[in-house]
């Protein structure tokens, strides 16, 4: 009688082994910008972290009513495009930045990430591309990469797709906490600029511009200076970390920011109007910035109501910040300084609750 094994069942032990150990170093250098707050704890079961950084200094922190803050997001159909590019060190930004901009937007200081990665066969390969992207979003936003979970899991995913979930947890001060009712009349709305079409609208995207166009993943695109389709497509998601925290910092004792918006799916109308108190209306400016090339084309190329281009996309606009006027021109400063360019969409005022484009 035949024996069965793990291997022939698809699951490879060794092979798995032997990916695991390659990943170490990827989250070592994540360990660096929290590196008093990590707890070693060689072959644990889950990691450890320490809320209050032991650090003597600047670098120190202590909270005194500490509230944790924790986000959960994927990339959607935007692994699809990795897969037809097999390009897979980049997707793990993505991961990265769609969880923590989430976080940011309650003023939290990002601590550490999880994540969670199902292939439908062991690549240690691929797997280690795939760790190369989630360990540089994790440096960018000063995440350290406590650990995380690689499910091998044949006949659920085919031979060459995979999938990947990531859990970002931060902490902020409860009277820090940004909810939104700070925000009042005469604040100033700011657009970060988004570095692309970010993780949101992919199977749209995919649909106008594989199946409508027919265009090939390597295919270059004259409208934008004969990038290729890949390059565009797999831009990684810009992560607002760095930026953010420049300005915070700046500002210990006082309001500032008043209310932040992660702009994806729903755009700019639904995702500021989230935030926004009773009683308080924003009206958008269009005008205020040049929306990027890339989405010019693709709703040229699908022929794409500009009211469904913004419901869906961030049109260039990637998170929003709402600051107290008198101190917005230095807000703007510090964020430009931090390689964030941003523009003035509008001004918050009284008024039913709403946010609309003109």
């Amino acid at each position: 009688m035949t024996k069965a094994t793990y291997k022939d069942a698809g699951v490879d032990l060794d092979l798995y082994q032997k990916a695991m150990s390659s990943i170490h170093p990827l989250l070592g250098k994540t360990h660096l910008a929290q590196k008093s707050r990590v707890m070693d704890l060689p072959g644990g079961f889950a990691g450890l972290f320490r809320l209050n950084n032991p650090e003597p200094g600047p670098a120190g922190r202590k909270y005194e009513d500490p509230v944790l803050v924790s986000g959960t997001d994927g990339v959607g159909t935007k692994i699809k495009v990795a897969i037809e590019a097999e390009t897979y060190n980049t997707i793990g930004i993505d991961l990265v930045a769609m969880c923590v901009n989430d976080c940011l937007c309650l003023g939290a200081e990002p601590l550490f990430f999880l994540d969670y990665i199902a292939l439908g066969k062991d690549d240690p390969e691929r797997l280690v591309e795939l760790m190369e992207g989630v360990s540089k979003g994790c440096v960018l936003s000063k995440s350290a990469l406590l650990g995380g979970e690689t499910a091998i899991m044949p006949d659920l995913y085919g031979d060459g797709d995979f999938d990947m979930a990531g859990f970002s947890v931060g902490v902020v001060e409860r009277n820090q906490v940004l909810d939104g009712h700070a925000i009042q009349a005469g604040d100033v709305v700011l657009g970060l600029e988004s570095s692309g079409f970010h993780s949101n609208g992919y199977s749209l995207i995919r649909k106008v511009v594989f199946e409508m166009a027919g265009l090939g993943i390597n295919d270059p695109v004259e409208e934008l200076n004969q990038r290729t389709v890949a390059s565009i497509l797999l831009e990684p998601t810009r992560i607002y970390a760095a930026a953010i925290s420049s300005v915070v910092r700046s500002y210990p004792d006082q309001i500032v920011i008043s209310g932040m918006a992660h702009i994806t799916g729903g755009g700019l109308v639904e995702n500021v109007e989230r935030i926004l108190p009773a009683n308080r209306r924003i009206e958008i400016k269009k005008s205020a910035w040049e929306i990027p090339p890339a989405f010019s084309w693709l709703q040229s190329l699908g022929n794409i109501d500009e009211e469904e281009m913004f419901r869906v996309f961030n049109m260039g606009i990637g998170m929003v910040a709402i600051v107290r006027a008198d101190q917005a021109k230095d807000v703007r400063e510090k964020l430009h300084a931090s390689q964030c360019p941003t523009h003035i969409l509008g001004k918050v005022t009284q008024g039913e609750k709403q946010v609309v484009l003109v």
